[in-house]
């Protein structure tokens, strides 16, 4: 797998990418079930938005495999 140095990006070539990253982590089963999962429990999850929610997920996803 080639590694990409984030020095060679422009900051709008980030954020591209990572608005490409975000949509579709969104898309994928394991993020929806997340979503389901919290809604009833955190009606603020609904209430944040997609960035956040991706942020979250990935954070919490990342702790879980860190166990």
């Amino acid at each position: 797998m080639a590694i990409i140095s984030a020095s060679r990006h422009s900051q709008s070539d980030q954020h591209q990418i990572w608005d490409h990253l975000k949509q579709a982590i969104a898309t994928t089963s394991g993020f929806r079930r997340w979503q389901l999962e919290r809604s009833p429990h955190d009606a603020q999850i609904n209430n944040l938005s997609l960035d956040h929610q991706v942020k979250l997920y990935l954070r919490e996803t990342l702790e879980t495999l860190a166990y």
